[in-house]
């Protein structure tokens, strides 16, 4: 299963919402005391604006991938944040995979049979996608040549 990297869970995220509170309403309360009371408010909606931003992207990293390689198929299943899957299957013995270094910008890996290309784990790191490229590339060597195992 290949899913995003998280680099913030949900403990940090409440210890993070809850620093920006704290600064937010120190701040507000400091405009108060001055007699600019409506900046309360907006620092206020500064929050709530950090906190859906925050909600968003936690609901997009919901996505994940998964490749199966099975003897007769190679299937890769995506599933969508808001839980729609969609599949595809390959005969091992007749994709290709192909991971495209491109300068400037992230690689790119894909798997491509009979004039078809499926590009996958494009929310992986670079190192990421080397390394599953190489076990990815092993294990359809393996299943292409069951005795030389």
């Amino acid at each position: 299963m290949l899913t995003p990297h998280r680099s913030l869970g949900p403990k940090g995220f409440m210890v993070f919402m809850a620093a920006i509170s704290a600064i937010s309403f120190g701040t507000g309360l400091m405009f108060y005391l001055m007699g600019a009371w409506p900046v309360m408010g907006f620092m206020g909606l500064d929050v709530l604006l950090v906190y859906v931003c925050f909600k968003l992207n936690f609901r997009a990293l919901r996505v994940y991938e998964t490749v199966e390689l099975a003897a007769e198929a190679l299937t890769v299943t995506r599933v969508a944040p808001n839980g729609r899957a969609q599949s595809w299957q390959f005969n091992p013995y007749w994709v290709r995979l192909d991971l495209e270094e491109r300068v400037g910008r992230m690689s790119e890996l894909s798997i491509v049979s009979h004039g078809k290309r499926l590009v996958f784990g494009s929310f992986l790191t670079d190192p990421e996608r080397e390394d599953f490229a190489a076990a990815l590339k092993a294990a359809l060597g393996g299943a292409r040549n069951p005795g030389a195992v």
